[in-house]
């Protein structure tokens, strides 16, 4: 059975191009699973219908790479997922099947792969090259998470914590055992800070 896989990230694009592109490559219409889910979201419920519906044999096709996936990281994993499912990958962006019976097809594999790889690389060389500028540009930078405020809220919390044990004050006060122990932590650095 051949099928196809449609996404856009925003509900204002339009899915009918990708929609087009797929019954162009011989998808049947009835057979696209198409959303309008953004990238950033790991909820797709046509996707996840679509997939629960592959058996071996069938052919799931993509227009590109970047509607398989929120990043090309991803798109590998699902891909490879798919191909040990023993179902056919086929990318209209690429032109072709991606598998690993045919030296074309590993070429693909090889090429989202490298892709993946790279994509991974630039996110990490771009928060290297932010920390160095916030470091040399920014006299207050630390790393890390920044501390917590103390709101009058803490130390209310802190108040109550020094009468009652962690459990009690996080059930009594809304906040998780290891927010009071934050708290109580950073107030008694502060405190000694002040000394």
């Amino acid at each position: 059975m051949i099928y196809g896989y449609a996404r856009v990230s925003g509900t204002g694009q339009d899915l009918e191009l990708q929609m087009k592109e797929l019954e162009q490559e011989g998808v049947p219409a009835e057979n696209i699973y198409a959303e309008k889910f953004t990238g950033t979201t790991q909820e797709r419920p046509k996707w996840n219908e679509l997939y629960d519906k592959l058996q071996k044999g069938d052919t799931v096709y993509f227009t590109k790479v970047d509607r398989i996936g929120r990043t090309v990281r991803v798109a590998v994993d699902i891909v490879s997922d798919l191909l040990s499912k023993g179902v056919k990958v086929y990318i209209v962006q690429l032109g072709g099947y991606v598998d690993n019976s045919t030296l074309k097809g590993k070429l693909m594999f090889n090429m989202l792969s490298v892709m993946a790889e790279f994509e991974h690389d630039l996110i990490v060389e771009r928060l290297a090259t932010g920390k160095a500028y916030a470091k040399k540009h920014n006299p207050n930078y630390k790393e890390g998470r920044p501390k917590r405020r103390i709101t009058n809220r803490y130390k209310r919390i802190y108040e109550y914590s020094l009468t009652h044990s962690i459990r009690e004050t996080a059930l009594t006060t809304g906040v998780s055992e290891s927010t009071v122990k934050r708290i109580k932590r950073q107030i008694r650095e502060s405190e000694k800070a002040n000394d």
